[in-house]
This record gives structure tokens, C-alpha cells and sequence, in this order.
């Protein structure tokens, strides 16, 4: 007996410090790491301190959202395994970097798929669009919002750009996706992928030719210094899925995901609308510097454009969904 006393009291003493453990974990906040790769002054990156804001008012000492910018806890090729070990809980990749996990978003790579913000904006908060935000929920992942970085123009360093021929032979560095790659190969010039930070050097010394960017990049980077034409294509969308590990999201306190759910609306409409200023303030700065020449194409010419380009949109079609091409097609005439 005088062996197994303390053996007893050490279980409860074990089984009272387990308890008051416990307890006290339920009195911390939940914490939310936030990680993206850009800086804090972009759209992305001011989109996520207003959700730090916005969840943290709205639910005072029970989240501790936490934000990471400019790759401090994960890069690019790291961040998704990060969200699918549960290292955080949020973060804001590429839509062309989601392929891998389902092939139905390579609808927003498609070129000249929508006409104008306002076409895509339509579309991503049609029915469709949404569904889409679900689509990878058997692989862990549960997309909560689409967060713009502008239209794409296309740029090089000749002194024209106004029709497809004019890029023919050119090296084009483009992002790690089938759908930019076979864009550019069916318009005759030769994609080049390229980390995004070796691109102002790649074009200033002739390793690619041209680019394509929306005007928020062209002017950060400086690559209208390094560039002779800037032609206004709006032929594709850089945007973001701001997305979650699904079963810590399934987990959370219902009243919790609802107030979340609310923060990540309010973000999103400040970072979309701070996408839509700072890309009409920084192509006007590219004109003011007169560093590159800016041309506008005529309805002609980006009809020719997507001519040319249309059979990647039959190339791909089996992967995306005849259906969802056509509804998103379909938001251009409303």
C-alpha cells in the first residue's frame, strides 16, 4: 500500500493539471496565421490585415488572427503542404497554381475568357463561381474568397504589339501553368517559366522578350523600364483564392465560422477595391514616365486575338467543363 499511494496521487495530481490545462485552453483565442508572399502594401497584403482587423472586432478574445507577409513562415512552393499540415490556416496562392488539385480552375487562365473586371467579378459570384470555391474540398482544402491583382496586358521589348503575329518567335515568361503555356504556344511565341523574382532581369538582358503582368506588377517591378510596348490586352486575371484547411474550418465553433465568413467579405471587398485603384493609378504612372509606349488595341484587333487563341479553349475543355466555359462566357452579356 505504501507503494501504490503515491502512484495514486501522482495520477491525480497528473489528471488535475491535464483538467486545468484543458481548461485554460479554452479560455485562449483561437490562432489564426495568415501567410502570403507579398509585401503588406500590396492588394493581398492589405487584404489580410483588414481580415485581422475585421475577425478580431468582431470576435474579441476568441481569435488571434496572425499575419505573415513576404514569405516570413512559408514561400510559394511551400505554403500549401504548411495549410495542409495545419502549420496555418490561412493563405492566398495564384489561381493558376491550383491544378494540381482540380482541373476546373484552369478556367480563369483561359485568354480572353471575360471582357472586363466586371465579367469576372459576375462570374466568380455567380453559382458557378462559387461551387468553384468548393471544388477541392476532398483534398483538404476549403476556398473562402477570390481576391483580385488586375487584368493581364501584355508587354515586350519591340516596338509593336497590336496583333497576335507581332509576338511570333518571342520568349514569354509565364507562370508554372499548362493553360499559359499552351496560350502562348498556339499564339507562335516560346513561354519561358520563370520565378517571378528573376523577371526584370530576364527581360532587361534578353533571356525573355516580354511579359505578361497586370499594371500593379509592370510598375513595382519596373518592368516598363526594361520593356519598349505595353499593349492594353486584358487578357487574363491575376487573382487569388484565399482558402483554408477544410477540416480545421469544419471544426471551428459555428458562431466563430459565421464571424470569420463576415471578416473574409469585408477584406475582400477592400482588397478587390484596392486592386481596381492602385492598377488605374500605376498605369498612369507608366504613361507619366513615358518609359514604354502604351498601345490600345481596337475591337478588331483583340477579336483577332482571341481568335487565334480560342482552340486552347477547346484544348482544355475536357478538364474544365464544357458547362463552365459556357457560364463563364455567359457573364460577358449580362
Amino acid at each position: 500500500m505504501a507503494i501504490r499511494l503515491p502512484l495514486v496521487k501522482t495520477l491525480g495530481v497528473c489528471l488535475a493539471l491535464a483538467f486545468s490545462a484543458s481548461a485554460l485552453a479554452a479560455d485562449q483565442p483561437i490562432t489564426i496565421k495568415f501567410s502570403h508572399v507579398v509585401a503588406e502594401n500590396t492588394p493581398k497584403g492589405q487584404g489580410a490585415l483588414k481580415f485581422k482587423e475585421l475577425a478580431e472586432a468582431a470576435l474579441p478574445g476568441k481569435v488571434d488572427v496572425q499575419v505573415f507577409s513576404n514569405s516570413q513562415l512559408f514561400g510559394d512552393g511551400k505554403e500549401m503542404e504548411a495549410l495542409l499540415l495545419g502549420d496555418v490556416q490561412i493563405i492566398a496562392p495564384s489561381l493558376a497554381k491550383f491544378d494540381r488539385y482540380t482541373k476546373k480552375l484552369q478556367i480563369f487562365d483561359l485568354p480572353f475568357m471575360f471582357d472586363d473586371m466586371d465579367a469576372l467579378d459576375r462570374f466568380q459570384s455567380s453559382p458557378a463561381g462559387q461551387e468553384l470555391l468548393n471544388s477541392m474540398q476532398s483534398k483538404g482544402i476549403q476556398g473562402l474568397a477570390y481576391w483580385h491583382n488586375g487584368l493581364k496586358q501584355m508587354s515586350t521589348n519591340k516596338d509593336q504589339l497590336t496583333r497576335p503575329e507581332d509576338i511570333k518567335g518571342l520568349k514569354f515568361r509565364i507562370q508554372a501553368s499548362d493553360v499559359l503555356e499552351a496560350q502562348f504556344r498556339q499564339l507562335g511565341a516560346n513561354p519561358q517559366k520563370l520565378a517571378f523574382a528573376e523577371v526584370y532581369q530576364a527581360l532587361q538582358t534578353g533571356v525573355v522578350d516580354g511579359a505578361e503582368n497586370p499594371w500593379s506588377n509592370i510598375y513595382s517591378q519596373k518592368f516598363h523600364e526594361v520593356q519598349k510596348t505595353i499593349a492594353v490586352t486584358n487578357h487574363g486575371a491575376l487573382d487569388y483564392m484565399v482558402i483554408t484547411n477544410a477540416g480545421w474550418w469544419d471544426g471551428l465553433p459555428e458562431d466563430v465560422r459565421a464571424a470569420l465568413k463576415t471578416a473574409m467579405a469585408g477584406a475582400t471587398e477592400h482588397a478587390n477595391k484596392l486592386a481596381a485603384d492602385i492598377n488605374e493609378r500605376d498605369q498612369k504612372r507608366i504613361e507619366e514616365a513615358g518609359k514604354a509606349k502604351i498601345q490600345t488595341l481596337s475591337k478588331r484587333d483583340i477579336a483577332a486575338w482571341r481568335d487565334v487563341v480560342r482552340p486552347v479553349w477547346t484544348q482544355f475543355s475536357d478538364q474544365i467543363g464544357e458547362d463552365l466555359i459556357a457560364k463563364a462566357r455567359a457573364a460577358n452579356q449580362e
